[in-house]
């Protein structure tokens, strides 16, 4: 696929389930009008900065990627894993999405489905050691995914309606003099079940490229933050990030997924999203 650099990038990260987050997350293409300055209110200025962002990430029809997840515990001993990410665009942000575990051996085979909803998202876990289908419900997405500092919330693609917003000002990216200019607006979940009494989100202006979000948990402490970087553009239309850092604040641990060999249109199908696919998958 041709790649282009991203000169301005930020910093030093994912996919779509993280994708349209990262990872899931990081798909913010195409051209859109100039935002609009004149919403009546920072809570509808915020939405609407939020549905276009999801606009720009919509027409990939289905990609893969490959992914590097790299654990760091508290005394910075690192424990790698490697992965294949799947995702098929739907209608109305309704995306699937299978991450499927390479290595290590004793991980190998383990895969997460996603079946993203305006009504309800729905996660299958498949453990091939005991060859067992484990749905997801809805109390325990916030738990963390395999030991990683990502939880199953995370890892669903972001869908605009399962929010609340409100927009509050406009920064630097980040420290860097060269840094892009972001938006930066609050995000309050919907859910009950949400792990978040809100997110802080960091976009970029010039792509409406998710930069920054930082986690608050529901007694509206610092958690966690998630840093994107390195974003390259596909097709001369796809941005994608290389880098997704998540930070836990309150363990000293984290995880960084490394994104490569990014493919788009490349024939999956709805089959390949299914539950009885998950036994399947390598």
């Amino acid at each position: 696929m041709t790649r282009k650099n991203n000169q301005k990038h930020v910093g030093m990260t994912g996919g779509e389930g993280m994708g349209k987050r990262l990872i899931a997350m990081a798909a913010m293409v195409a051209a859109l009008p100039v935002l609009s300055t004149t919403a009546s209110t920072p809570e509808q200025k915020g939405l609407d900065i939020a549905r276009q962002a999801e606009a720009k990430g919509n027409g990939f029809v289905d990609s893969k990627a490959e992914l590097e997840m790299v654990l760091i515990n508290a005394r910075r001993e690192e424990n790698h894993r490697k992965l294949r990410q799947m995702t098929l665009e739907g209608a109305d942000s309704d995306d699937k999405s299978l991450m499927v575990f390479l290595s290590p051996k004793d991980q190998k085979g383990t895969a997460l489905l996603t079946h993203a909803s305006k009504d309800d998202d729905e996660q299958w876990l498949y453990l091939p050691a005991v060859k067992r289908v484990k749905r997801i419900v809805s109390r325990n997405k916030s738990g963390p995914f395999v030991g990683s500092e990502f939880s199953y919330e995370d890892l669903n693609p972001q869908n605009v309606d399962d929010y609340t917003y409100k927009y509050l000002r406009e920064e630097p990216c980040s420290d860097d003099p060269a840094a892009l200019t972001c938006h930066v607006m609050e995000q309050f979940p919907l859910d009950k079940h949400s792990g978040y009494s809100r997110l802080v989100v960091w976009l970029d202006q010039e792509e409406l490229r998710l930069q920054k979000i930082d986690f608050y948990d529901r007694k509206d402490s610092l958690l966690k933050t998630m840093t994107v970087t390195g974003y390259q553009q596909y097709n001369d239309q796809f941005w994608r990030p290389e880098n997704s850092l998540m930070v836990n604040h309150q363990t000293g641990k984290s995880t960084q997924l490394l994104f490569s060999s990014y493919a788009f249109g490349t024939g999956l199908k709805e089959k390949d999203f299914s539950k009885n696919s998950l036994k399947r998958a390598r």
